[in-house]
This record gives structure tokens, C-alpha cells and sequence, in this order.
């Protein structure tokens, strides 16, 4: 049965050339996705314009309005004309387009922008008269005088109007103008000495101000921590750690939170390449590699990234919206990001966030009559007096307690609570030590603690090489020969590894040896996970994240139980350990393995204040 092609008609197609104003909204449809499309290169001009300060208004989540005002350099007015037309551009010459030091360099954002909605460009150069320019569905219209301080405002009305299927596909106010914030709180992270403010007056009036961040001062680390806490939140900063790595032209630095200041969902994952937000995968996967034995599956870290070097070592010029990004060498980049994330919370030791001790703080409850007294906290002296006299008592209550009490301390052991995890003094419930500290108290879940102790352990046993278990009969598995070449590349790190591959003809390899900590292994659907890695990052975790979770499982089985009862030396012993070995602070799966209370909030419980 013959069926004529449906895209091709009966007569000999003609090759015609497409108008402009036909060019400018194809070209729009691959920059301008959205309203928060227009926001990011409108803003993103004006922070190549050297502006210290801009002020984003919106209406109707962009849909009506978009204006963006800068105290920028300007544009002269002759340029306003040339601004308008494609790819004219004051920011490269052309010559080599990799030396890339702006944020835009295409010459497409205000043509598109232009051809798809009602644009005008207000703009004072200084020493220059200011003037303006409007553009309507393509449609240029001719300089005009215009007042106004030094630097650009542009105003763009009516969004996709020239193109009404596209408004179809927006999506409701509310999520358009939450798109335009997510996309104003990256770039105000990417300029910390920048004063940013976004402003919606939907419904007329001076409307409000959704987004306000002032300039940042002192030294740049001290900026971008203070930009970071105005909008990641205070309590990020106060529980990440600072990054800081080089390697190879590749420079490394941001925040990572603790693993136990970890989020539901990646919606605090924020990534930047010479100062430009991007949503890159392979960036992604080795973020979520460096966290990868500190994390639960259905957790994600939080952090804020900054990679900076050469232009000539990455390529931005990938797709017209500029948020993906490709490294000459992304193994360097992907290695940089994991092991400079290992080694921050390797350092971070027994650290945990303070918001498991906020969490456990607003699990108590103190009686709704309590009333706030003040007292005075007696001296050490003091108290050893009261526990003599108070002795007898208690002893005689010994019996009904649910947990076992360490003799109270004498005065010459006070220091031991100088230590960061302190003294302990008690084990409840066969399963969680309570330790006495200078400023307060911890609580210890000896089962977590022990688990990740043993854990750490057997991990510095694996360093020195993963055992391999030969194969009687090796197992060769088919594949096509792209995905055996991709292998045999990798070939030596997956032998340091356990896993020993080698050709076998056109299209397959032959598996010689697996890891013997894996036990029994389906070769083929382990080298078929590593080569999905492979795929999406650059680099393999796979092999080492099976052996890890073996590791994991032998430290659960081999740890401290639940319900043994322990001794005040087996406490402190346990208690010291942690302070030495890294990653303390949490479990294997993520979980927290204490919790610190300090005295001042304790005592608010009682109503002491």
C-alpha cells in the first residue's frame, strides 16, 4: 500500500528564505521559553553593563510586564537601533568564541524579545543625552529623547503577544512569578556586591517587594556568605561547610551543608560556572557522589558551588539560554567537585546541624502553668555537697528507674566535659547515652554512632584495594562495541575495584573477576549500571556504591546493639572515638547519631530564664 508522505506535498517543494520578523520569533522560541527567560537576559545585561544596582518589576507573573532598571553603563543613542538587531553585540568580537567573559555574547536576547512582545529601551551613556527605542512584533520604531539617570531600563509589555499559541503553554501567575524569583535569587547569588530588588504590582500601585537584597561588603568569601544566608536562609550557613579546591585551571569554592542538613527534594542545589547559574547533569551527579555514603536515598544536600577558570576550558555557546555547560575535561571537573565535597565533610568530623537540636527541642513540651523564675547555678562544690545529702533518697528509687546512672562526677573529673561530645553520665533505655558537656548536654544513639565508627573502619581496610574473586569460567557479556570501548577506558579503575574486564571479540567482554565482598554478581547487569554512569557523568560510582553499601551492612550487623547495657568506660570510649573519626555526626543512612541541647535552652523548658 502506497501513502504519500503527509509533510510532503504533491507538487516539487520550493526553498524559500523566511522573512525577518519570522526569524526573530523562531529565534525567540529557543530564548525566550518563559517570562523568567526574559528576566534572566534582561538581568543578566545588566550586570554585564557594570551595574551595582537593579530593580525588577513584574506583572502578572511577566505576562503583562517585565521591566528591568540598572545604573549600568548605558547605550549610546546611535547604538539603540543596532542593539535591536541580531546578533550585534558589544561584549565579543567574534573572533574566538570561547574567550568568554559576560553573561550574554549572542546579540539574540532583545531582537527576540522584540519579536514577541512590545519592547522599549530607555538609555543614558554618561556625558549623552539619554534616549529610547521601541520595537513591536519586529516592528522597529525611530529614537526618541528620553529623561533618565545613567544606565538602561527595559520595559517589555505584553509577553508573546505577537506568538498567542504561545501563551498557552504558560503556565498559572503564581508559578510564572515563582520561576521569576528562583531565577532573580540565582543571578543576586552569582553578584554578591550587587544590590538586586524584584517588585510585582500585579493589580496597579507601588505593588510589593517579593525579593530585596543590598550590596555585600568586606572580601568576597564574606560576601557570597552573607548573600547566601539572605537567600538560602541563615540556618544554611549556619550548618555548611566552605569549600575551597583547585586543580588543574579548575578552581572550587561555595557552601555544603552537613549531611544532616540534608532536604526532601534538589530544590537548594545551586551551581554556577565562571559566575554563571547552570543546570548541569554531570554537575548534579557529582555533587550527589561526593554525599553518597552520608545521605538516605530519598534525601538530598543542599549548596551553593562556584567553579571558575579559564574560558577556553569550558563551552557555554552548548544552546541559546546558556544554562548548560561543557568542560574540555569534565572527569577533571566531576573529580574536583566529589573529592573536594569528601574531604570538607571528612574534616567536619562529629559535626552535626544545629537543627536537629532545634527539631528535638520542639519535640518537648513544658506545662502550660509553668512560670519563669530566675535562680542562680551553684557552684561545682555546691552541687557535690547536695548529691551527698540527696544520696540516700535516691537510692531508694534506684529500683523503678528506667535507666543507669554513672557516679556523679567529683571535681577533679569536671574537665572531661571540656571535650566536644563531654562526659558521659548515664545510659537510658539500653540504647542512648546522655553526656554532660561544658554548655549543656548530648544524647547519643549508641546503635547509629557505633554503626558509622565500624563502617569508617572497614572503609580504611578497602583503601588498600578491593579484593577480587577469579571466575572458574569468566562470563562474557554482549554489547555493543561503543559501549565495550567506553569500558575498556575505564578498565584500570575498575580493576583497583575487584572487577576485572577484558575484550573478547567485536562486541563483547569478558568478566574475569568480580569483587569478593559482592559475593555472587550478575556481571552483566553490573557493567550495564556502570555504563549508564558512565553516560550521565562522566565517571562511574557505581561499582564503588555496591561495595560501599556491602561495607554498610557488615558495619550494621558487626556494631553496638540496640539494648546492650554498656559501661562508663565503654561510653567515653565510644564518646571519643566519634570526636576522632570523620562523619561521626551521622549514621549510614543519613540519620543524625547525636544531639547536642544547650544548658540556656534546657533550662527555658523549665522556665528558667
Amino acid at each position: 500500500m502506497n501513502t504519500p508522505a503527509p509533510k510532503i506535498s504533491a507538487d516539487l517543494p520550493r526553498i524559500r528564505q523566511l522573512d525577518e520578523a519570522a526569524i526573530n520569533r523562531i529565534a525567540a522560541g529557543e530564548v525566550v521559553e518563559r517570562p523568567a527567560s526574559a528576566v534572566k537576559e534582561l538581568m543578566e545585561n545588566a550586570l554585564d553593563a557594570g551595574a551595582g544596582r537593579i530593580e525588577i518589576t513584574i506583572a502578572d507573573g511577566g505576562k503583562t510586564l517585565i521591566r528591568v532598571a540598572d545604573d549600568g553603563c548605558g547605550i549610546a543613542p546611535e547604538d539603540l537601533p543596532l542593539a535591536l538587531a541580531r546578533h550585534a553585540t558589544s561584549k565579543i568580537d567574534g573572533s574566538d568564541l570561547l574567550d568568554i567573559h559576560s553573561f550574554g555574547f549572542r546579540g539574540e536576547a532583545l531582537p527576540s524579545l522584540g519579536a514577541v512582545g512590545r519592547l522599549t529601551i530607555a538609555s543614558r551613556a554618561p556625558g549623552r543625552e539619554g534616549a529610547e527605542i521601541s520595537v513591536s512584533g519586529g516592528q522597529l520604531g525611530a529614537v526618541k529623547p528620553a529623561a533618565r539617570g545613567p544606565g538602561t531600563t527595559v520595559t517589555l509589555r505584553d509577553l508573546f503577544y505577537a506568538t498567542p499559541a504561545r501563551l498557552k503553554f504558560l503556565r498559572s501567575e503564581r508559578a510564572e512569578t515563582q520561576a521569576i524569583a528562583d531565577t532573580v535569587r540565582r543571578l543576586a547569588m552569582a553578584a554578591p556586591r550587587v544590590a538586586v530588588v524584584l517588585r510585582d504590582v500585579s493589580g496597579g500601585g507601588e505593588g510589593r517587594v517579593s525579593f530585596r537584597a543590598e550590596a555585600e561588603t568586606g572580601d568576597l568569601f564574606d560576601a557570597l556568605s552573607e548573600r547566601l544566608a539572605r537567600i538560602m536562609g541563615r540556618e544554611f550557613t549556619d550548618n555548611a561547610l566552605r569549600i575551597e579546591a583547585e586543580r588543574e585551571g579548575l578552581h572550587l569554592s561555595g557552601l555544603a551543608a552537613l549531611p544532616t542538613y540534608s532536604r526532601g527534594a534538589a530544590v537548594a542545589q545551586y551551581l554556577f560556572v565562571n559566575g554563571r547559574p547552570v543546570r548541569d547533569r554531570m554537575l548534579t551527579a557529582a555533587l550527589r557522589a561526593g554525599y553518597q555514603d552520608v545521605l538516605a536515598r530519598d534525601r538530598h544536600p543542599a549548596a551553593a558551588l562556584f567553579i571558575d577558570c579559564d574560558p577556553h576550558l569550558v563551552d557555554v555557546n552548548v544552546h541559546p539560554a546558556k544554562s548548560e555547560v561543557r568542560f574540555r575535561d569534565p572527569g577533571l571537573a566531576r573529580g574536583l567537585v566529589v573529592s573536594a565535597l569528601r574531604h570538607a565533610l571528612a574534616g567536619a568530623g562529629h559535626r552535626a546541624s544545629s537543627t536537629v537540636a532545634g527539631a528535638t527541642l520542639g519535640a518537648f513540651r513544658a506545662p502550660a502553668h509553668a512560670q519563669p523564675y530566675q535562680m542562680d547555678r551553684p557552684s561545682p562544690q555546691a552541687r557535690n555537697i547536695a548529691y551527698q545529702a540527696q544520696a540516700p533518697g535516691f537510692a531508694e528509687m534506684a529500683d523503678s528507674w528506667s535507666g543507669r546512672i554513672e557516679a556523679a562526677p567529683l571535681a577533679e573529673e569536671t574537665p572531661a566535659t571540656a571535650l566536644p561530645l563531654g562526659a558521659a553520665r548515664a545510659q537510658i533505655h539500653e540504647n542512648y547515652i546522655i553526656a554532660q558537656t561544658e554548655t549543656g548536654m548530648v544524647i547519643v544513639d549508641q546503635h547509629a554512632a557505633h554503626e558509622r565508627l565500624v563502617y569508617e573502619r572497614l572503609k580504611a581496610q578497602a583503601e588498600g584495594g578491593i579484593a577480587a574473586q577469579a571466575l572458574l569460567i569468566p562470563e562474557i557479556v554482549d554489547l555493543p562495541e561503543t559501549e565495550c570501548a567506553l569500558l575498556l577506558e575505564h578498565a584500570g579503575e575498575l580493576a583497583a575495584l575487584g572487577l576485572g574486564i577484558e575484550p573478547f571479540g567485536a562486541g563483547s567482554l569478558a568478566v574475569r573477576e568480580t569483587p569478593a565482598i559482592l559475593g555472587e554478581v550478575n556481571a552483566a547487569a553490573l557493567l550495564r549500571d556502570i555504563l549508564d554512569e558512565l553516560r550521565a557523568a562522566g565517571a562511574s560510582g557505581t561499582l564503588r556504591a555496591r561495595i560501599d553499601a556491602v561495607l554498610s551492612r557488615m558495619a550494621c550487623h558487626g556494631s553496638v546493639r540496640s539494648g546492650r547495657r554498656m559501661s562508663g568506660e565503654e561510653m567515653n570510649a565510644l564518646l571519643r572515638e566519634m570526636e576522632r573519626t570523620p562523619l561521626s555526626g551521622q549514621c549510614n543512612h543519613g540519620r543524625p547519631t547525636y544531639v547536642e541541647l544547650r544548658l540556656a535552652d534546657i533550662e527555658r523548658l523549665f522556665g528558667r530564664s
